[in-house]
């Protein structure tokens, strides 16, 4: 098993001090500034910057390989995190409360917040967060394997699966063709393509150096988004029931299915690429469909706030047991 030595450590220590540093400086900004702020900045990168920066990135990325397990992965992660929510529903959760584990009572899983724990437990935020983590510990050549798993997988998993279980448990069905629209034209999934096929067109090198700088002014921009928005969630009364979400979504499925990935023959940086996209807290998309589809909203908020928290105690692990 590698060992966390401090030439490893460092690029953990770089990862906390950005992410501490942007998140921080995106929460205090949210508190100050107009609430329009963070609307706009997430407009921008999900128009602009996000795409930009995947048409960049994947000009450096190795997409040499078994990258095509990437999104296999995800697909299995994802649906292998409601099954296990989906027992917890129906048999762990009256198991806790009968013994005292916790005090849960039936009213408080309701269909909506079946719907919400079952999102917290499928999709992670791998795009806002797992992109610059995934950057900044194993580099540009690892990034079709990030970019892979949050296109193919997370994208179409929450607005595929993700809206049709919002849909199944919500009380709101009037916008489904919205969330649809918003998978069709989502310019990140257009960038990938665009960005595949620009890999092999040369770029004059003052182009290559001004996207390369307004991609990672983009990442950074991401964590203050992150920040922003955390500074807006101020839900904390369901965090039990989000903590077995999050245990599933972020601690079971990275560690069995990242020892999994082993005996397919995928060890090292390409390993820990999947581990990390797996064990991201949820991503900011559940909120948009709880609220869409009337969901559990504060038990998707504490879901988000607390999984974003607890992602500093546990990207350790993950380099630990799968580091490179």
């Amino acid at each position: 098993m590698p060992s966390l030595d401090p030439e490893r450590l460092r690029p953990l220590f770089q990862l906390y001090l950005q992410l501490g540093g942007g998140v921080l400086l995106g929460w205090v900004l949210g508190r100050l500034m107009p609430r329009w702020i963070p609307t706009f900045i997430g407009q921008f990168l999900f128009w602009i910057g996000v795409p930009i920066s995947i048409i960049t990135f994947l000009r450096g990325a190795d997409l040499s390989g078994k990258i095509w397990i990437a999104p296999i992965a995800a697909w299995v992660a994802i649906l292998l995190g409601a099954l296990l929510a989906w027992f917890w529903i129906k048999g762990g959760g009256k198991f806790a409360a009968n013994h005292g584990l916790t005090n849960d009572t039936p009213s408080e899983w309701n269909k909506p917040t079946q719907g919400s724990f079952l999102l917290a437990s499928m999709v992670g935020n791998t795009g806002y967060l797992g992109f610059p983590i995934n950057l900044t510990l194993l580099g540009e050549n690892y990034f079709g394997w990030a970019l892979f798993y949050d296109m193919l997988g997370t994208l179409l998993g929450a607005y595929g699966l993700g809206v049709v279980l919002a849909a199944r448990f919500g009380r709101g069905s009037k916008s489904q063709g919205q969330l649809v629209r918003s998978l069709v034209i989502n310019p990140a999934l257009w960038s990938m393509g665009i960005g595949l096929e620009l890999r092999q067109v040369p770029l004059p090198g003052w182009l290559e150096v001004g996207m390369e700088k307004f991609a990672w002014s983009a990442i950074a921009l991401s964590l203050v988004l992150i920040g922003m928005r955390l500074s807006q969630l101020a839900s904390w009364r369901k965090v039990k029931q989000a903590g077995v979400g999050l245990g599933i979504k972020m601690l079971l499925i990275p560690l069995v299915l990242g020892m999994a990935l082993s005996q397919f023959g995928i060890v090292g940086k390409p390993q820990l690429a999947i581990v990390l996209q797996m064990a991201m807290p949820p991503a900011f998309a559940t909120l948009v469909i709880a609220e869409v589809y009337e969901l559990d909203r504060e038990l998707t908020v504490t879901a988000l706030a607390v999984g974003s928290i607890g992602l500093l105690l546990t990207l350790p692990i993950w380099l630990l047991l799968f580091g490179a």
